[in-house]
């Protein structure tokens, strides 16, 4: 599966699905998408040290697709900001892709 196709469905299944406005950051799908998203960055650059989601712009969707042969069963998308070192830079946008059981599938953030 190529970025490309992912990227693709994502929107896809973004338009397709029905949000549902996260109430606490205690909702699994959130909880599962910072943990993963966490460790992705800090693979990459580790001076990251935490991820403060929006809470007001995050949406929890819940969806019913595929991308190739992969089931997505739960769209995350909002803003974040990343914290290096303890200070929190500007904020970034991010799509979470949850399969079955809450599995993270794909967390991609990206710089406004």
């Amino acid at each position: 599966m190529t970025y490309k196709t992912l990227i693709l469905a994502t929107v896809a299944a973004a338009v397709l699905v029905t949000p549902a406005f996260a109430q606490t950051k205690e909702d699994p799908a959130v909880t599962a998408c910072k943990a993963t998203g966490l460790i992705a960055l800090q693979a990459k650059s580790p001076d990251i040290t935490d991820i403060v989601f929006d809470m007001e712009s995050l949406a929890v969707s819940a969806a019913d697709t595929k991308v190739e042969d992969v089931s997505v069963k739960t769209v995350v998308l909002g803003e974040a900001y990343l914290s290096r070192k303890g200070v929190t830079g500007k904020s970034d946008r991010f799509v979470c892709l949850l399969g079955d059981k809450g599995k993270v599938l794909l967390t991609f953030f990206t710089a406004q």
